[in-house]
């Protein structure tokens, strides 16, 4: 793997513009923790980091104290440290819609008490359970069908439920029906609000009688992308992730929820988003990227520094990159195409009927796209509860 990075460093520094300098370090251990924002490094930088990250372990008993001094510093960052309680979920599904295959039904829960996590649940028809239960966070689309009411995030949770997985598909702080009911995403908690409320997303699925508890996975893209490593990397019930268009060396993620708090960088230890989705470690993780992005460089850099880790475990068939040199940022079909078949292999998903015997696409013409009022939560026939929390508010982490 060094010498693979090695190389493909000569190849970067042949044009980087940039030059290893102070910020390549850990903080000055008289600084404060540095937050690393967007285009922090630059690419060449970035080889160079996971070169010195490498250096840092040689083994697999050395690597698992490394993983969990950053998952401390994560968790620390985010003001997560120690986790808090786990309060009544106190969760509402209702709604029920009933289609081909499949259902949606609208829920939400309380995260912490009076914050309320919005969604969409899906389930399959004509199946006998406990199923696989897969997360679903989305990216930074704006818009009042932004976020979870997309069509390309409708089409993934119906597909996944057809072929027998109950998905949850959840607003960030500010989308969907978290906007509608008045938050902002510029939420200085945003952070740690949609980490923790990911967590308790995994005991909302985990609450479910249908839900086989064991077999818990998360895939987004973007922002939703980050989401998937970051709460890959802190809670070990997730089983299989699939990150997509978001790791990557040099890229930290542009927004206050995923770059707004000291999780890379302190005094004490640095780190990057490829090291963070390298804790998936031995479990199922695929990459899916584009040149079209910040993941252009995946092949050479990201995926052979992850699956170096993976060997560790001894576990490097686990990990796979699939990537999209012509593609562009988002998680259209040719990517959604490329995590149907590695959920299906890792979840046991049945996808008989699904799978066309000519193309081997995973035809998804029989989801039905639902307009943004009927996905909604809350509406005059099904009020919200008079108890939760004023849009913007001061969210507490402790009783």
């Amino acid at each position: 793997m060094r010498y693979q990075l090695f190389v493909f460093l000569a190849l970067l520094t042949a044009t980087a513009t940039a030059v290893r300098g102070a910020d390549d370090k850990p903080a000055a251990k008289d600084a404060g923790p540095t937050l690393c924002v967007g285009n922090y490094h630059s690419e060449a930088d970035a080889v160079r980091q996971l070169e010195r990250i490498s250096a840092t372990y040689s083994n697999l008993e050395q690597w698992q104290k490394r993983a969990k001094r950053i998952r401390q510093q994560i968790l620390t960052g985010m003001n997560l440290n120690p986790l808090p309680d786990r309060t009544p979920l106190n969760a509402i599904i209702h709604k029920k819609r009933e289609h081909k295959g499949y259902s949606v039904e609208s829920a939400a829960f309380e995260a912490r008490p009076g914050f309320m996590v919005y969604g969409s649940l899906y389930r399959p028809l004509g199946r006998k359970g406990p199923f696989p239960g897969v997360l679903c966070p989305h990216g930074h689309a704006r818009g009042r069908e932004g976020g979870r009411l997309r069509p390309d995030q409708q089409h993934r949770c119906a597909t996944l439920a057809r072929m027998g997985a109950v998905v949850f598909s959840y607003d960030m702080v500010g989308f969907g029906d978290s906007e509608h009911y008045g938050w902002n995403h510029d939420h200085k908690q945003v952070l740690t609000l949609q980490t923790w409320s990911s967590v308790r997303a995994l005991d909302f699925l985990e609450s479910l009688a249908d839900v086989n508890d064991q077999q818990l996975g998360v895939t987004g893209c973007s922002g939703g992308g980050t989401q998937t490593f970051l709460l890959t990397a802190i809670d070990q019930r997730v089983k299989v992730a699939v990150p997509v268009v978001m790791v990557s060396a040099h890229f930290f993620g542009g927004c206050h929820c995923e770059s707004g708090m000291p999780i890379h960088k302190t005094a004490a230890l640095e780190t990057n988003n490829c090291e963070i989705a390298s804790l998936a470690a031995p479990r199922p993780m695929l990459l899916v990227s584009v040149g079209g992005d910040w993941t252009k460089n995946t092949p050479q850099v990201e995926f052979p520094y992850i699956q170096s880790v993976y060997k560790l475990h001894k576990a490097a068939a686990t990990v796979e990159n699939t990537h999209f040199p012509e593609e562009q940022h988002g998680y259209q079909e040719k990517k959604r195409q490329a995590m149907y078949p590695f959920m299906v292999k890792h979840f046991g998903l049945d996808s008989g009927g699904i799978v066309e015997d000519t193309t081997l696409k995973f035809d998804e013409s029989a989801n039905v796209i639902e307009s943004v009022e009927t996905m909604r939560v809350f509406d005059e026939d099904h009020p919200m509860p008079k108890h939760v929390l004023q849009p913007g508010a001061h969210v507490a982490f402790t009783d």
